[in-house]
């Protein structure tokens, strides 16, 4: 019989890509979305007809325990969260039902309908966030600075919990910066890379960035969404630390991402204040041998890579749709 997974936000960035890896895997795969006026399922359209799609919401426990009692999936995926940090600054309280309240809601499903479903949980670095020691691991103490970062600590801890507590198969991956071209355009990787593509066909002249000084530690999400896969298969459910152990400016990032079309980032990048968060992360790089040693994992794509991979594909998307 097939294995069967639930993916709770099974449209963003990383469940496309673990939809697809799962597909692949031989999976049943089930994908929670929720009923909005606009539903965007982009990232998986060219896998759309072998998922599953049912609506639910982390903000509503019934919905939970009814999918989990209809579908009865082995593992459980749990990637829906409010994950943009500057939009968690102007809707705290919605960032909080979501992504910290909502995991909750999640586990409290599974204890009352199935306890042997295995539980991931999409922790984040940025709950590291004024770090208090370089690189993190997965005993560095949490300093979040910003309210996802803050409702990712109280997701990552009712994991913790609910796994001690009641005996549940249910982990954490504390994963770093991971992006591709399936992220969104808020985010700062796809933010420069979608402009350096507009700039290059002269449909831009400039692009406007905040803390160029910012380093983070940026890996592929296809690689990552792998480890997710491994951390729910061991014999003892444990938390991991994912990232690449490099670190990289957004100042790193421009030059990459303008260099690859010929371009002086200098020519281009404005620093806007606008864009400062009110209380910076400057520092994050994951020490991920944890990972690598009982896992097994490590990452495929490089920065380099990463970021022109990006940038080409950013450049297709944009020609095709002057072709429409």
């Amino acid at each position: 019989m097939k294995p069967r997974a639930l993916i709770t936000g099974i449209t963003g960035q990383d469940g496309s890509y673990l939809a697809e890896f799962l597909l692949g895997k031989g999976y049943d795969v089930i994908g929670m979305v929720r009923r909005t006026s606009t539903l965007n399922f982009a990232r998986i359209e060219h896998i759309q007809e072998r998922l599953t799609l049912v609506q639910g919401d982390l903000l509503d426990q019934s919905s939970l325990i009814d999918i989990l009692r209809e579908y009865q999936p082995d593992e459980v995926y749990n990637l829906a969260a409010q994950s943009f940090v500057p939009t968690s600054w102007n809707q705290p309280v919605l960032t909080a039902e979501a992504t910290a309240l909502g995991v909750t809601r999640m586990l409290e499903a599974i204890r009352k309908t199935n306890p042997h479903i295995r539980f991931y949980q999409a922790s984040s670095s940025e709950m590291f966030g004024k770090v208090q020691e370089t690189p993190q691991n997965e005993r560095t103490p949490f300093y979040p600075r910003s309210p996802y970062g803050v409702a990712k600590v109280y997701g990552h801890w009712i994991t913790i919990n609910y796994r001690e507590s009641y005996q549940l198969f249910a982990v954490s991956g504390i994963l770093f910066n991971h992006e591709s071209p399936r992220r969104g355009l808020e985010f700062v990787t796809r933010k420069v890379t979608w402009h350096v593509a507009r700039i290059t066909l002269g449909l831009e002249h400039e692009l406007r960035l905040g803390n160029l000084e910012a380093k983070r530690d940026w890996g592929y999400a296809g690689d990552y969404v792998e480890a997710m896969w491994l951390m729910l298969q061991q014999d003892h459910p444990e938390d991991y630390v994912i990232g690449t152990g490099e670190t990289h400016t957004v100042r790193e990032l421009c030059e990459v991402a303008f260099g690859h079309v010929g371009l002086d980032w200098r020519d281009y990048v404005v620093q806007d204040p606008a864009f400062i968060r009110p209380a910076e992360v400057d520092l994050l790089v994951a020490d991920a041998s944890k990972a690598r040693r009982q896992l097994g994992w490590e990452p495929r794509v490089r920065f380099k890579d990463l970021i022109t991979m990006m940038v080409e594909a950013d450049l297709a998307l944009l020609r095709q749709k002057q072709r429409a």
